[in-house]
């Protein structure tokens, strides 16, 4: 999401006259885009301040900003007490930066973080930033109202709004005109996405069809998908179109049904597990990934061993982990205790990331011997002989280089993986 909205900000800011550098010595403007949503991704953003104010050295005009989720509730701290911004605007608020940067440059500071109900910048091109030409984000929709115990996205960005489905699907035809082959879908629960005009209702498995149908080679995924929501409707939709990629990142968080009643989830274990049979049934060979936070408020040693057993019952593909810790404005920091000691946590994570390394790898190790298609993004970081891509699983596959070119297909055999990275090799190449 945040690279979305930095891509928006660029565009608003390059049609009012401003130039992107990658130079960070020749900015006149920097700007920070933020998440709220772990304790760790806010120390970073305070340690990347303080080094931006030291420019200031050289460079006393510079102006410092503070973009995103982070915005509103750190405003103060960050502008006032501690100097280290000029301009603080939130996530509805881009529009509005060639103003107020007017304002910072009369010597004042500027801010705004009101969050709006409809603002979607569903009519704004965004400038593709650092992009390989080949993969890319859409925006789909903005807000959450799911309000789980844990999070701070619904006071930091607002209520659920989708954006025009028209909208979506021209900008995935100019990408593809453009050369791009593949397309992810954004949202805090794509699931969730409505869009209404003229009487017709237009729901997530319908857009994902109409964008699928702008070219059989543009490949799209999507991200994320709230278990409660996830439909048979759109898991059929996913079946009937090659271009639709075949993994979904299915978040579970835990495995107990204690913690997720905690955690305000709004789906048991059992219902989790029923989803997971549908994209077996439906979706054949589907890869599924998630989201696990281990030490969860009141979290006892069984709740634990619940969410390794549901791991072990899922076999993820892959993974994202992390320790709980208790973010402001929600639910969970103003009602529940974070009562979990620092070092179970840790213990608990470590056992957590070791096991989805196992099933990772016991994952990849399938694939051997098959004979996949992979959309080729790049030149390997290892070795400038190498190109990697993705399956349509979204497994990273590595192989020699040959006479083929980033944003083209290839059919290529598996002949080994590690638990991240899968080996293979033009599967014509023994031919």
């Amino acid at each position: 999401m945040n690279i979305s909205d930095s891509e928006i900000v660029a565009s608003i800011l390059t049609d009012d006259g401003y130039e992107l550098t990658k130079e960070i010595s020749s900015a006149d403007i920097i700007f920070v885009n933020t998440c709220s949503i772990r304790e760790h991704a806010e120390e970073k953003v305070r340690k990347r301040l303080q080094y931006f104010k030291s420019f200031r050295k050289k460079s006393p005009s510079l102006v410092i900003g503070l973009l995103g989720c982070m915005a509103d509730r750190t405003k103060v701290a960050l502008m006032e007490e501690e100097q280290l911004l000029d301009l603080v605007a939130g996530p509805d608020a881009y529009r509005h930066l060639p103003q107020l940067l007017a304002q910072v440059g009369t010597g004042r500071t500027a801010i705004d973080t009101i969050l709006s109900t409809d603002e979607t910048y569903a009519d704004i091109t965004p400038v593709r930033l650092d992009s390989n030409g080949i993969s890319s984000f859409i925006s789909i929709m903005r807000g959450c109202e799911n309000y789980c115990s844990y999070c701070v996205v619904p006071s930091t960005r607002g209520q659920e709004r989708s954006r025009n489905a028209a909208t979506i699907v021209n900008e995935t035809r100019d990408l593809f005109e453009k050369g791009y082959r593949e397309v992810t879908l954004l949202g805090q629960n794509v699931n969730s996405y409505c869009w209404e005009s003229g009487g017709e209702s237009i729901n997530f498995a319908r857009l994902l069809e109409q964008v699928a149908l702008v070219s059989p080679l543009m490949r799209i995924r999507f991200a994320t998908s709230h278990p409660k929501d996830i439909s048979d409707e759109l898991l059929h939709t996913i079946a009937r179109h090659p271009n639709l990629c075949k993994a979904i990142h299915l978040p579970v968080q835990s495995g107990s049904n204690h913690m997720l009643d905690l955690m305000n989830r709004k789906y048991t274990r059992e219902d989790y597990l029923g989803r997971i049979h549908a994209i077996r049934e439906i979706l054949p060979g589907c890869a599924v990934s998630t989201d696990i936070i281990a030490g969860f408020c009141d979290e006892t040693e069984e709740d634990h061993q619940e969410t390794l057993s549901l791991m072990n019952l899922v076999g993820y593909d892959a993974a994202f982990m992390f320790k709980y810790s208790e973010r402001p404005q929600t639910l969970a920091a103003d009602t529940l205790s974070d009562n979990v000691p620092e070092d179970v946590k840790e213990r608990r994570l470590t056992e957590i990331i070791n096991l989805q390394q196992k099933l990772s790898l016991e994952s990849n190790r399938k694939e051997i011997g098959k004979t996949v298609e992979v959309l080729i993004e790049g030149v390997s970081k290892r070795s400038e002989n190498e190109y990697f891509g993705r399956t349509s699983q979204n497994k990273v596959v590595v192989f020699n280089k040959m006479e083929y070119l980033p944003g083209e297909y290839l059919q290529v055999k598996i002949t080994g993986t590690t638990s991240a990275t899968l080996r293979g090799e033009h599967a014509d190449f023994n031919v």
